[in-house]
C-alpha cells in the first residue's frame, strides 16, 4: 500500500463488483447460502433509491476492499449516523491498513456530514474482526440485543 490508501466511491457500473464482493464476504463469513440480492436489485437500492452508499479501497488503481453504509438515525442525538453494513478486504490486502483506512474513511465521512456516530454489528465468532475494531477504539453494545423480523414473518406482522 502506498502511503495514502486511494478511495473511490461506486458508481452504476461498478454493480457486478459489489456483488462479486458480497458474495466473497458472505463466503468468508460462511453464509453465502444466504445471499439472494442480485444486480438489479442492488443497482435499484444503491443507484436509483440511493438507499446505500459504497466507496471502495484501491491498490495500484485496482479495488481491494469495500465498505457498504447507509444513514441511521438516533434520536437522543438528534441527528443521524453512519451504519455500516459490510467491510470487507480481500484475503490477499489483508494486514496492510486498507481495513483500517476503510474505517478512518467512514470516520471522515461521518464527521463531514454532522453524524453522531459511525456504528456496525459484528459476528460474535469472528474474533480477528472483533480484536480489530478494538483497537480501532469501538466499542462492543453489549447491553443491546439485535432483534430481527424478516421474510414470512414480516409479511404477516404487516397484515
Amino acid at each position: 500500500m502506498s502511503n495514502e490508501p486511494q478511495f473511490r466511491d461506486a458508481e452504476r457500473v461498478d454493480v457486478p463488483l459489489i456483488l462479486q464482493f458480497i458474495c466473497e464476504l458472505a463466503d468468508y463469513e460462511g453464509m453465502l447460502d444466504e445471499v439472494v440480492a442480485d444486480e438489479a436489485t442492488l443497482e435499484e437500492w444503491i443507484f436509483d433509491k440511493r438507499r446505500a452508499e459504497v466507496i471502495f479501497v484501491l491498490d495500484g488503481g485496482r479495488e481491494v476492499g469495500f465498505a457498504l453504509f447507509f444513514h441511521n438515525f438516533s434520536t437522543f442525538l438528534g441527528r443521524a449516523g453512519i451504519y455500516l453494513e459490510d467491510l470487507y478486504v480481500r484475503p490477499e490486502h489483508r494486514g496492510k491498513g486498507y481495513g483500517k483506512a476503510l474505517l478512518r474513511r467512514l470516520a471522515q465521512i461521518a464527521v463531514e456530514r454532522g453524524s453522531g456516530r459511525l456504528e456496525w454489528w459484528c459476528l460474535d465468532w469472528n474474533r480477528p474482526s472483533i480484536d480489530f475494531y478494538l483497537a480501532m477504539g469501538a466499542e462492543p453494545m453489549s447491553d443491546w440485543t439485535v432483534y430481527r423480523v424478516a421474510g414470512e414473518k414480516l409479511g404477516e406482522l404487516a397484515r
